[in-house]
């Protein structure tokens, strides 16, 4: 009773951590507790992707596909606080504007969002958009659980390179310190791994594995990326794999229904 109490703990603070989904209860924190949360990174990605695919499956029924989309991507962004969003930017303009490695983190640790920001998330929801419309106007329902399959696997990739790569920036000022330069945990990858099988069981198609190579593809180069210019990754670095593995996912899938 008591390792299943510590279980529930350890989800509970990654959904705290990564979403504003209100917790009914007070929720003991440590950076132990934080640090064992993460094998849950994945289960928040299914938690979200679930509630993006019920909200664009019903909107798109009661308007159209392309306002269940927007509705869909407000949602996103209202569940997780721009998270995500807000590291994909802070990276865009560090890396587009910075040269060598002391200037591209100063850039990224300041809160302005700059032109090179703005203009990588406006492609990325671009992007998002006309490629979740591509999928949607095949099947909506096999769309939705896309949706939840996207975000849990890009939650999940995003958070293997916190084993494969090196933490390189002050742990004092990041979001992400207490996830720093954390040991392999094998546990916690089966853990992570069992919510794939969950979301992949919604729609038994053997091509998706593609969808999910593409999206490991990605991160495998944004981690040599950012291996090269900053010798590891840091907090806004693992919120712009997540995003671009989502993309990257839907991108995989419009390939397989496609061509396969």
């Amino acid at each position: 009773m008591k390792t299943l109490k510590n279980e529930l703990i350890y989800f509970a603070t990654a959904l705290m951590f990564f979403t504003r989904i209100p917790v009914p209860v007070a929720i003991p924190y440590s950076s132990e507790i934080m640090n064992k949360s993460q094998k849950y990174f994945a289960w928040v990605g299914l938690v979200v992707g679930l509630i993006n695919a019920v909200i664009l499956y019903f909107s798109s029924q009661i308007f159209n596909l392309e306002i269940g989309i927007v509705l869909m991507m407000i949602s996103s962004v209202l569940l997780t606080g721009a998270f995500h969003e807000d590291g994909f930017t802070d990276m865009c303009d560090s890396f587009g504007g910075g040269y060598g490695k002391e200037k591209i983190l100063t850039i990224m640790k300041d809160s302005r969002v700059g032109a090179y920001g703005t203009i990588g998330i406006i492609l990325v929801f671009a992007l998002k958009f006309l490629s979740i419309q591509a999928l949607g106007t095949v099947d909506v329902l096999k769309t939705s659980g896309i949706i939840i399959m996207a975000h849990t696997a890009s939650r999940f990739i995003s958070g293997t390179m916190i084993y494969t790569h090196r933490y390189v920036t002050d742990i004092d000022a990041s979001k992400s310190k207490p996830l720093a330069n954390t040991p392999l945990d094998t546990m916690a990858l089966m853990v992570g791994f069992v919510s794939i099988l969950i979301s992949f069981m919604l729609i038994p198609d053997w091509r998706l594995i593609f969808a999910f190579i593409l999206a490991y593809l990605g991160k495998m180069y944004l981690g040599w990326y950012f291996k090269k210019h900053i010798g590891g990754y840091t907090g806004d670095c693992l919120g712009s794999v997540q995003q671009v593995c989502e993309v990257l996912f839907y991108l995989g899938t419009i390939i397989v229904w496609k061509f396969i």
